[in-house]
């Protein structure tokens, strides 16, 4: 029951239990968002060490890839289609085709990697804990450090026409800096800013632990100010018609402001779980939001309405998942690194198909590391519950498997004797 490093997932994977537009496969909060230009897939990175890639349209995980040694905190697009990924590892990786390896690894951050923006030239602008912005060239991994904050960088942007790189930090500091080189500006803020969004006519709007937004112009004039918003903001949106903005505090609350008239013109409600991470849809019409909940959802941001969209569940896994019995809830945890059919095959963690009885390290297909293959444990309801009793890490030293356990009892005892029953 480990995990590989990456795997293309295969067939379509329903969002689990209602088998609604919702977007579920990752063990930790969804920590980064990003939607392609055309709408058809989106990217997200999570507090499970994760990035996937998602189709829209099919409402499925494309790929889960795990190379990361750490939270994953930001993910950009770049313009040519591939993506980048950046996590408390230190480490910016560019995925293209491929799940399995990365095309590059970019290092030089000596602290956690906290925020990615791509220029429209195809470099990419990274911002970590170590106080500094980055920007990379792709192609040969070098970079050049563009400013310097006194703390943690939280968030970096570019303008729309690429000139200027804007950055966020814990020193109470907006700063917009030239990208063809020169001093930068620094704008003083009342709170450590947390997120930046710009539009596309140019227009900053930065947001922080104190719950105001502040909309600047390119040259740092301050045009307005919106204040009473949940503190702290941890991430805003601009949709790419320029008209809305979305604002997430970690109090599970999505305010939607009417950029034009700074008109605050709906809450989202839902969980009441933080929200980490938002993201336009291409055509302005739908927003995407990340959370602590471990889902990605959409929202209809003029309405205020959940998107989700009841779904028939039309392959066998989905059927199951959609039983609603407590063992398929406990579940929902992994079936984006686990199959339970027959004809599913691996994803990024071996089938479990067939599972009980069987040696450790033993599934066909599927490669795991030599520490695995040399343990001696046979998959059992006791062995199973063991796992997740005290932690995929204590138990089986050496997995690739994100640690998570499942502290109760009744639980544990449901998912075993569920799983025993629908992987013979």
């Amino acid at each position: 029951m480990s995990v590989r490093v990456s795997l293309a997932l295969a067939g379509l994977l329903f969002s689990i239990a209602t088998a609604s537009a919702d977007l579920r496969g990752h063990g930790g909060p969804v920590r980064a968002l990003a939607v392609s230009p055309d709408g058809v897939t989106a990217v997200s990175g999570g507090f499970d060490n994760s990035v996937i890639r998602w189709s829209l349209e099919r409402e499925a995980a494309l790929a889960v890839i795990r190379f990361h040694d750490g939270p994953v905190n930001a993910v950009a697009l770049l313009p040519d289609g591939r993506a980048a990924s950046g996590g408390e590892d230190m480490k910016i990786a560019i995925w293209g085709a491929s799940p399995d390896t990365p095309e590059r690894v970019l290092e030089g951050h000596e602290a956690k990697v906290a925020a990615l923006a791509a220029l429209p030239d195809g470099r990419l602008v990274s911002g970590g804990w170590d106080g500094t912005v980055r920007v990379w060239s792709v192609a040969t991994g070098t970079h050049t450090i563009a400013a310097r904050h006194q703390g943690h960088v939280n968030a970096v942007a570019v303008t729309p026409d690429g000139q200027q790189i804007l950055s966020a930090g814990s020193d109470l500091t907006l700063r917009i800096t030239p990208v063809a080189g020169g001093a930068d500006l620094a704008i003083a803020f009342s709170a450590p800013v947390n997120t930046i969004g710009v539009a596309p006519d140019g227009e900053i709007v930065a947001a922080g632990a104190d719950g105001s937004l502040r909309f600047l112009q390119r040259d740092g004039t301050q045009r307005a100010e919106l204040e009473g918003l949940p503190a702290p903001i941890v991430a805003v949106a601009i949709s790419p018609d320029g008209r809305l903005i979305a604002a997430a505090g970690l109090r599970g609350a999505v305010a939607i402001i009417e950029r034009q008239t700074r008109a605050r013109i709906n809450d989202l409600v839902g969980p009441r779980f933080p929200v980490w991470s938002l993201a336009f849809s291409s055509d302005s019409r739908t927003l995407l939001t990340g959370g602590a909940d471990r889902t990605i959802r959409r929202w209809d941001p003029r309405t205020g309405a959940s998107a989700s969209v009841n779904i028939q569940p039309v392959d066998p896994e989905a059927r199951l998942m959609a039983s609603g019995e407590r063992g398929a809830i406990v579940f929902r945890a992994c079936i984006a690194c686990h199959t339970l059919t027959p004809d599913a095959g691996n994803r990024a963690g071996p089938t479990l198909h067939g599972v009980f009885g069987r040696r450790i390290g033993t599934a066909g297909g599927y490669s795991f590391s030599p520490a695995l293959r040399s343990m001696d444990i046979i998959w059992s309801k006791d062995t199973i519950a063991r796992l997740f009793e005290i932690g995929p890490n204590a138990y089986t030293p050496g997995t690739k498997m994100p640690e998570q356990t499942i502290g109760d009892e009744e639980d544990r005892r449901a998912l075993v004797e569920w799983l025993q029953r629908v992987t013979q």
